[in-house]
Order: C-alpha cells, then structure tokens, then sequence
C-alpha cells in the first residue's frame, strides 16, 4: 500500500498513459534520508520518458538514479500474458514479487515501459497497519495546514540588451542584464475550491468613470493586461507537465500579479523591457514552487524556451529567446544562439558572466512610446530568402557580442551595434522617437544603442557631469531617464 502527501490527478495520468505505446510506471525523487535499496530505483530518459533499466531494491552504488516506483503500475491487457512466462522462469516464492517482474520485463525482455513523475513524497510502501497510516495522515494534515495560508511570491526582473540583439532571433549572440529597477511579481495562493487569476486594478480594468476615461486610460494602456499572460502560462504549464511525465497534485490556487515595467500598447507589442516574459517567468516560478517542479524537472535552458512559446504559440507574440534566456538565469549573460546548437539541442549556450567590474549604464524610454511593433519590419522574411546583407549583418552582430566581452571596447561597439542595425532596418522603421533619443545621447558623447525592439535607449556615459546633464535634457525632452541598477542574483532576497 502507498499514502502520497497530496492527491494527484488520475485523469492527467490516464491520458499520459494513453498517449505512449507501452506500459506505465509511477515514480518520485527520494527524499533526503530515504535509501535506494529499499525500493524499486527506475532509471529514465528525459527526452522520451522511457524507463530503461528497472532495479529491484538495489544495493548502494549501483545506480545514480534516486527516481523510486510507488506501485503504480499501468499494464496493457496483451503485457498480462507475460506474467504466467515470468512465473515459469522463477519458481521460488521470494522470486516472485512485482518488484522483479518489472525488473525482467524492462531489463531482459527490453518492454516499452514509460514513467511519469510524481512531485511528491511517498510512504507506507509495503505491510503497514492502521497505526501507520493514522501517523502519516496526522503528519500530511499538520503539513498542509502550515503551508496552505503561506503564500508564494515571486518576482522576475526587466532586462535590457547590451549587444547583439536583435540577431538572438536570428541564430546570433547576444549580451543582456537584468535590472532591479522594473520587474513583475506573481503572488500565488493555496485555495479549496477553484483555480483563479484575479485582474489587475489598473491594468486590466474592467469599469471607468466615464466613456472619456475609458477612451483615455484604453489609449494609455491598451486592451492587452498581463491577466491573459497568468492564465496562459497555466494552461501551457499543465500541458507541458502532461506531455513530460509528470503528473501534478490536486490543488487550486489563486494567482494575482503587479509590475511596475512600462509598457508600450499602440500596437499591441511592450516596450523593450519586456513586461509580459517578466509576468510569465514569474508565474512559472510561482507554479514550479507550489507543485515542486525541481530544476531537473525543468531545467533552465528549457525553462526559456517554455516562457518564449506562452508567449508565440498561445499569445501570438512576436520575441525572441534573448529575455527568456536572461530572466531564468539573472544577472548579466552571454548567449549563443548558433544554428547548429539551436537544432541539436533545441536551445542556445548560455553563460553568467562576472559583474563585479560592470560600468554605469543609463536607460531612457519614451514616456508616450511610437509603435514598437514596427521594429521588426520585414527582415525575418529577407533573412530566410538568404539575404545577403541581412545574413551577413546577423554574423556581424554576433561577432561584435564576442568582441563586448571586453568592457574596454564596449562604448565603441555599443555604437557599432545601432548603426548596423539601422543599417539594415532603416530610419523608417526605427522610428523618429528611437532616433531622436540616440541623437540627444550622442549630444553628450555617450555610448547608445536600443536595448530591444524599441522605445527605449540603453548607454554608457562614465562622465558623471555630462551624466546629470544628459538626464535634464533627456526629461525636458518628454524621457523618463533612470541609472541602472544590475540585478545580482548572489544578492537576491527573493526569486
């Protein structure tokens, strides 16, 4: 017998087991303290979920894997045929156990077997009495009601793109940091009864004063709030824990969110700071917390990729995998999104680079941004003809990414990196906002360039004078002008 510290949801493990052409096992990670020899240790393939060795109560040293059966087993009505074959082959009692029928039907008899993942912990395997469970109740009850009103928080950071962008979407390199002063944060919270995204009070508004308010504040904002972002990202998150083998605990909750990253709406696109991959990222930390999806789980470089495709695939959002990257991993990171890695491995080589030596960077951003959603023009379409000059620009960019390693050089290929992509996205398409603020920057002989896809301008200015003096010009201008403060993840009080 077996008693799970929460339920978990058998319809979710039905259709997973439907999904796959064989047989299905239920496995969870040890705890801390629980040894391998006193379960049956499965050994899994992370891409296919297929178990490929089975390991009846192994002694220790003899696998790695700590993933352990519950004894949960889903057979298909043709595999029952081979147990009368297993019972021939071992004719003594203590042979005869499931433990080691599954050993030899994975091992020996090289079955389909799949298994699912349960993120929680198991116990009362085996003879147990009324006591036992009693014990184990008492204790899940106690632990459930001392979690339940504690709620989760997290929080994910803006990041702004210090070179190479926007050639991320492009099989490029890229350099980008996130900072501290704009973020997202996602409050999740225990419920009973229902799973719920609450609204925003300002961003996703539902009543006005007045039709003039409304036409105002829709202007202002747009129609496009982060609820959707909650709400799809659980949807996607269901999906994915489907389709990889794990099988989730019955519980609802309540999510709600704030931020205070500026937006950019006229066209349906955020500025470049990225507000809605902040929200995403944020409400998945919040999700992998409440249902215990550890790294292994989810590791960080396919973490990216799944916060990209909440936002393509059920948003329609045009991005890169630039942001993602830099919002899972924090700090300042270096990232190669070569064709070659991108298709045999399905993401890029990311790597945090050292930010003890960072030098003054400044962020200014239009306070009515122009449409940002312009900024990508028709270059996708002109890249994938095999456009030479649009090729050729794309391994430039990557190029100078490489060379940005060096902060002695940054200021100059900070330039270099918007004169090549005006180069190739022309005047027209940047906008007379983006331009204007570069100008009023270089007025100043400070180093600028955009830090996304526009309304905002990122620079490097170590002259703390002509620093005051940009950041006055910069407000007369209508700007909102910030220094830049890095976020350390080494210094985080909270994710």
């Amino acid at each position: 017998m077996l008693c799970a510290d929460q339920n978990f949801d058998i319809a979710q493990v039905i259709r997973f087991f439907r999904s796959k052409p064989g047989e299905l096992i239920i496995y969870y990670e040890l705890e801390e303290g629980e040894r391998s020899s006193s379960r049956g240790i499965v050994e899994v393939c992370p891409e296919t979920h297929r178990i490929t060795r089975f390991l009846e109560k192994p002694e220790e040293g003899r696998t790695a894997s700590r993933l352990a059966s519950v004894v949960f087993y889903c057979l298909r009505r043709d595999t029952l045929s081979c147990m009368s074959n297993f019972l021939s082959l071992y004719t003594r009692a203590t042979e005869r156990t499931f433990g080691l029928f599954w050993e030899w039907l994975i091992n020996e008899k090289k079955l389909d077997v799949f298994g699912m993942k349960l993120p929680t912990g198991f116990q009362l395997i085996g003879q147990v009495g009324l006591s036992d469970y009693t014990k184990w109740l008492t204790h899940y009850s106690t632990k459930k009601q001392d979690n339940s009103a504690q709620p989760i928080t997290c929080r994910s950071y803006a990041r702004v793109g210090l070179m190479g962008n926007p050639s991320d979407g492009f099989n490029g390199k890229t350099i980008a940091m996130t900072i501290s002063n704009f973020w997202a944060e996602v409050t999740l919270v225990e419920s009973q009864t229902l799973v719920t995204c609450l609204p925003h009070p300002l961003n996703d508004p539902t009543e006005f004063g007045s039709l003039q308010d409304l036409f105002c504040i829709s202007r202002r904002e747009g129609y496009l709030g982060g609820l959707r972002l909650l709400q799809a990202t659980c949807k996607k998150f269901y999906q994915f824990c489907s389709k990889r083998g794990i099988a989730l605990t019955k519980q609802n909750f309540t999510l709600k969110y704030d931020t205070n990253i500026p937006r950019q709406v006229n066209k349906y696109f955020p500025l470049s700071l990225y507000h809605h991959s902040a929200i995403v990222s944020a409400t998945l930390k919040c999700l992998m917390k409440f249902y215990n999806i550890t790294d292994n789980d989810l590791p960080k470089s396919i973490r990216a990729n799944f916060i990209l495709s909440v936002e393509t695939d059920e948003l329609f959002i045009t991005a890169g995998l630039q942001d993602r990257v830099v919002q899972v991993y924090e700090g300042l990171v270096y990232m190669d999104f070569s064709k070659k890695l991108m298709d045999e491995q399905g993401y890029g080589n990311y790597a945090s680079m050292d930010m003890s030596d960072l030098p003054p960077f400044w962020l200014a951003y239009l306070s009515d941004p122009s449409d940002s959603g312009r900024i990508h023009s028709n270059i996708r379409q002109r890249w994938l003809s095999g456009e030479p000059v649009v090729v050729e620009a794309m391994k430039t960019f990557a190029e100078l990414t490489d060379q940005a390693r060096d902060w002695t050089r940054l200021a100059q290929l900070m330039d270099q990196n918007f004169e090549l992509r005006r180069s190739i996205y022309t005047d027209d398409c940047l906008g007379p906002g983006n331009l204007r603020m570069v100008q009023l920057a270089r007025q100043f002989g400070s180093a600028v360039k955009l830090p996304g896809s526009g309304g905002a301008v990122v620079g490097l200015c170590p002259d703390q004078v002509r620093l005051v003096e940009m950041r006055q010009a910069f407000q007369e201008a209508g700007c909102v002008f910030c220094v830049i403060s890095p976020y350390i993840p080494s210094a985080r009080g909270q994710n």
